[in-house]
């Protein structure tokens, strides 16, 4: 089929497209077109019109050409493609799988209860209330699970998510092999002061080199890289396609693994300054955690993690040509699963009575990063906040703390309300930003209802 100008167009901008949980691409289906005078502008996209069920994508065998996603011409992360494609990323790219054992998972107590979706907030910015009810689809969510004092007090899918089904988790990935950073920290396996270097000698000429481990966890590093999605000359574009993120274009001849992406990677500024959000520090970590342990990252977070939890399902992570995990943001798991490792951050480690990481850990993160350098990354929605062992901590009443990814996905933790939140999404734009006004209030008006009301 013969391409049009605008299809040409839009075709080049797929290669701004970033699969696991890093850019902004899904924003360019919201650029309004140019309409006649007088014409009626087209109304926004909501849930209900851009269901992936409805829509019937990938439906048939094989599918109307119209109806199929790719991840070779990048239409796998176009909006709202990708309200299909994030519960079934393994369908489309190269994985490996994060065991949860042979045993009988351990069950989540269930204590539902019918008054949640009534509770109201009033959005960031806005003087008029919401409900929880209207947030659920006003939040494109695919699914959200509220635990309360470790019991399952509401759940509820949308879009292609199934309750057996896996979706990806984006960000909320770097949370995770934060958490075994730290954990290697306080096993004296991993001396957080010691320089990247001494633990990976292929990063002494990077910018890596001369960082420590824990400026690299508190992503306190000065590096050139730029993961503004804006520019097509960002260091952004070279790590993805290094690790096979995005499509590559004709000619590529650059890095072809994540391992050759990071030793590229060089020093601007200087190390220990202001907080700022760079998706590479976490394949750092990533590398490192390869290195210390002997075993590959999906193996650390299976046996640290998913096995000792009794998840009900296996998870998987993306991988790159050599089969190295992205780090960064591609880890994909069951929503209820999600919930499960958020109770046990709760509770200080523990799972249906069994410590299962180490409470100093929990510690750790909880008391949050350096507030005085959070501001300078300029996250207009986050006020007060800070960042510590790849984990967003709030700094509220509450002591809430969150493992945070685009789109919405989130694993939202208040420690005073004995609640957590664990939410899968497929909101139009990347940047968190956009979601945060209808999310953070939200979660805080049902941890709220729940003190209030509890049963």
């Amino acid at each position: 089929m013969k391409k049009t100008p605008h299809a040409r167009r839009a075709l080049s901008c797929l290669t701004t497209a970033l699969i696991t949980g890093l850019v902004a691409t899904g924003a360019l289906a919201q650029m309004p077109t140019p309409t006649p005078a007088f014409a009626t502008p087209p109304a926004p996209p909501t849930a209900e019109s851009t269901d992936p069920v409805k829509l019937g994508w990938m439906v048939g065998s094989p599918p109307p050409p119209d109806r199929i996603i790719r991840w070779a011409d990048g239409s796998f992360y176009t909006f709202p493609k990708f309200r299909w494609s994030f519960s079934n990323f393994r369908q489309l790219g190269p994985t490996t799988n994060v065991s949860r054992g042979l045993g009988a998972p351990v069950p989540l107590p269930r204590a539902e209860r019918d008054d949640l979706d009534a509770v109201t907030f009033t959005p960031l910015g806005k003087t008029d209330p919401m409900t929880w009810g209207q947030a659920f689809n006003a939040n494109f969510t695919d699914g959200v699970v509220v635990l309360h004092k470790g019991r399952v007090v509401y759940e509820r899918y949308g879009g292609a998510l199934r309750v057996d089904g896996q979706h990806i988790a984006q960000s909320v990935t770097k949370s995770f092999f934060g958490l075994i950073g730290q954990i290697l920290v306080a096993e004296g396996k991993l001396d957080e002061n010691a320089k990247v270097a001494q633990y990976v000698p292929e990063l002494k000429d990077s910018a890596f080199g001369d960082a420590t481990i824990r400026q690299v966890l508190d992503m306190r590093t000065g590096l050139k890289y730029s993961e503004n999605y804006a520019d097509p000359k960002a260091e952004i574009w070279d790590h993805v396609r290094a690790g096979g993120v995005l499509p590559r274009p004709p000619g590529y001849a650059g890095p072809q693994s994540f391992y050759d992406f990071l030793k590229t990677v060089q020093k601007e500024g200087e190390h220990g300054g202001p907080f700022a959000y760079k998706t590479v520090n976490s394949d750092t970590i990533g590398w490192v955690i390869r290195r210390v342990t002997g075993k590959s990252a999906g193996e650390n977070l299976s046996d640290r993690v998913w096995r000792k939890l009794g998840m009900e399902q296996d998870a998987y992570i993306a991988v790159d040509s050599v089969g190295t995990e992205f780090a960064g943001g591609g880890l994909n798991t069951g929503l209820r699963d999600l919930a499960r490792f958020g109770e046990m951050m709760r509770n200080d480690g523990q799972f249906a009575g069994q410590q299962i990481i180490p409470k100093a850990v929990v510690d750790d993160i909880r008391k949050g990063g350096d507030k005085s350098a959070f501001p300078a990354a300029s996250f207009p929605t986050l006020p007060g906040w800070s960042y510590r062992n790849m984990w967003w901590v709030s700094n509220n009443e509450h002591g809430a703390y969150a493992a945070r990814g685009i789109h919405g996905q989130a694993v939202y933790i208040d420690p005073k309300a004995e609640m957590v939140i664990a939410r899968y999404a497929s909101f139009p734009q990347a940047a968190n930003g956009f979601n945060d006004p209808t999310s953070l209030p939200a979660y805080h008006a049902i941890a709220k209802h729940l003190m209030a009301n509890p049963r």
